[in-house]
């Protein structure tokens, strides 16, 4: 399957060897969905990437050999979700949202319980407070009601409050829940039966998340980003000034999606960040005509393909040239994220060659990447 070198992703599916091999690359350890596009960029193939693994860790300076997912565990993997009545599916394939294909860090591969093939060009997240009041929970239940007939899927995280209310009233018009942890493990307990009525009735949940994973906190931010990626926009209903809901808020904002709100009584903390949000520019929704003209604007970036950074590593540097790079880049590095060009211009090395220590140091663990193409030292390395 040539995926990388087209200019829009074909819609087409991967071979069992295919979807097998980008399912060893992501659980290895370090890869991540931007890891894993910027080795594609780097090798060509997915083989090839997992091949070079063990020497890029090796040459990063990593504690310890690199873990590279092992074939069986991946087949394990494949089974159990089969099992479970489920399936992945990859960037490219015509079962993946095609808006999180256009989304900043896009995982490669979801897992995916339900049978469900949505539409999913029209698609709204609704997010908001897990201890929400009586009345954000019924116009949540309005909101997202009126919006499926209007032929939107609703998309949410399956918590407890304005979640499960946008779920519930959205499972007979199509809704999408999606999990901080494995899809096989239903959180919270409590929603275990919404989740069951959520395939029953045609919806989907879906992870990007090995199976088995039990959510930590870091893993809700990953969720919210999925949640934004998905949808044209994000509205949140009730929401306190630090909440996940402003979390999934910002990430849709930078992911060029639209960010709407309900407005709320300036005393109730519930209402605060949703509140600051329309202070901040969100739009302020009233009611669905709010959300639907709101959404009728939206225009989306060029999408996110394997190949949109191909310069990074269009010449292949030769580090006999420059045999202390790596060294040099990490001089240039601290805990205190910076910009890669400043990178380059405080070692004054060719980009190729910043970049090539970079995804070494990256491989090893040693550093990490935010957003903006932002670079820092692990704390823990």
């Amino acid at each position: 399957m040539q995926l990388f070198d087209e200019p829009t992703p074909p819609k087409t599916h991967l071979s069992d060897n295919q979807k097998l091999a980008w399912l060893r690359l992501i659980r290895s350890e370090n890869v991540g969905p931007a890891t894993f596009k910027r080795l594609i960029n780097r090798y060509g193939t997915v083989d090839a990437a997992l091949n070079a693994l063990p020497a890029l860790a090796a040459r990063g300076g990593a504690a310890k050999p690199i873990k590279v997912c092992p074939t069986e565990d991946a087949i394990r993997e494949i089974e159990q979700l089969n099992k479970l009545g489920g399936r992945l599916v990859a960037l490219g394939e015509p079962d993946f949202p095609p808006l999180l294909a256009h989304a900043s860090g896009a995982p490669p591969l979801l897992s995916v319980l339900g049978q469900a093939r949505f539409d999913m060009q029209k698609s709204l997240a609704i997010v908001g407070a897990r201890n929400a009041s009586a009345a954000g929970m019924a116009l949540t239940r309005q909101l997202a009601s009126e919006l499926g007939q209007e032929g939107y899927i609703i998309i949410s995280g399956l918590a407890r409050g304005i979640d499960s209310a946008a779920h519930a009233a959205s499972l007979k018009n199509g809704t999408v829940a999606v999990f901080a942890g494995g899809v096989d493990h239903i959180y919270p307990e409590q929603n275990r039966d919404l989740a069951q009525s959520i395939v029953d009735n045609g919806g989907l949940l879906v992870s990007e998340m090995p199976l088995g994973t039990r959510p930590i906190a870091r893993d809700f931010p990953r969720r919210n980003r999925i949640v934004a990626g998905i949808s044209l926009g994000v509205m949140v209903v009730e929401a306190a000034i630090r909440s996940g809901s402003l979390i999934t808020a910002r990430l849709a904002n930078e992911q060029n999606r639209d960010v709407m709100a309900i407005p709320g009584f300036p005393l109730d903390p519930r209402a605060a960040g949703g509140n600051k949000l329309i202070r901040d520019g969100a739009t302020l929704v009233r009611n669905v005509d709010d959300i639907i003209e709101q959404l009728n604007t939206f225009e989306l970036s060029q999408p996110t393909l394997f190949n949109e950074d191909e310069e990074e590593f269009a010449t292949e540097w030769d580090m006999d040239q420059a045999p202390n790079a790596t060294d040099e880049v990490l001089s240039a590095l601290s805990h205190t994220p910076i910009a890669i060009d400043e990178v380059i211009r405080a070692t004054n090395l060719p980009a190729q060659a910043v970049q090539m220590v970079l995804l070494d140091l990256e491989i090893a663990g040693r550093i990490e990447r935010s957003a903006g193409q932002l670079v820092n030292i692990k704390l823990s390395a």
